[in-house]
């Protein structure tokens, strides 16, 4: 298991909210790997794949 160091001091004053979902054991291996495979954290990788969602749909992302 590999571990991905990372700055630990919060952006943005650390106002974001936590954002919490369940997701199944198996699925969740499979995520994981994607992330550190891009050398990024699960929650990096969700953010990134919800902006360019919203990018595909004209939107541009905010934060």
């Amino acid at each position: 298991m590999s571990t991905i160091s990372r700055d630990k001091k919060p952006k943005g004053g650390g106002t974001s909210p936590h954002f919490k979902m369940r997701i199944d054991p198996a699925l969740r291996e499979q995520l994981d790997a994607e992330a550190t495979s891009q050398g990024i954290s699960l929650a990096n990788w969700f953010k990134n794949l919800a902006r360019e969602a919203l990018k595909k749909k004209g939107i541009e992302p905010k934060g």
